[in-house]
């Protein structure tokens, strides 16, 4: 059975005091639930409906629809490109397929020694500097093949 570390159970507290049910913390929730065990797994979803007493379909519901949750392990570097008619327009689907021949990987895929991983997203929200993927938690934008090598070189 998994179980928040003493840590995070005090970030959840503290979350909780925010909200004016527990149900409206399922984000943050599902959020401390990532970094504490990497993925949000069913297992995860189901402490998490416990937690905030709420039913575990509620929060598949919500950790399915969102691509900031990791329902499957993910890279190192966690590479979310974006598709929306904006970065496409743009070159998106050009970064996208170059990520795909430069990784050996397919989008959902790891590479083999775990450092990559590659999705493709609806929207980073980055219309305007598009086109635009994020590492991590870090946004690039005004992108073409060139910037992209140069920040997969940056990678250690």
């Amino acid at each position: 059975m998994i179980e928040f570390s003493t840590q995070t159970k005090k970030k959840l507290e503290e979350c909780l005091t925010h909200y004016p049910t527990r149900q409206a913390a399922l984000l943050p929730t599902l959020w401390l639930a990532q970094e504490e065990f990497g993925t949000v797994t069913l297992e995860v979803m189901e402490y998490v409906a416990g937690l905030l007493d709420i039913s575990p379909a509620h929060v598949y519901s919500v950790a399915t629809f969102y691509t900031m949750f990791h329902l499957k392990p993910v890279g190192k570097y966690h590479l979310q490109v974006c598709r929306t008619l904006s970065c496409a327009l743009m070159g998106g689907e050009r970064i996208l397929d170059h990520l795909k021949k430069r990784l050996g990987i397919e989008e959902g895929e790891v590479t083999p020694n775990g450092k990559f991983s590659l999705c493709a997203v609806e929207c980073l929200a980055s219309c305007g500097t598009a086109p635009a993927m994020m590492i991590n938690e870090k946004y690039y934008e005004n992108l073409d093949v060139q910037k992209v090598e140069k920040i997969l070189d940056e990678l250690k």
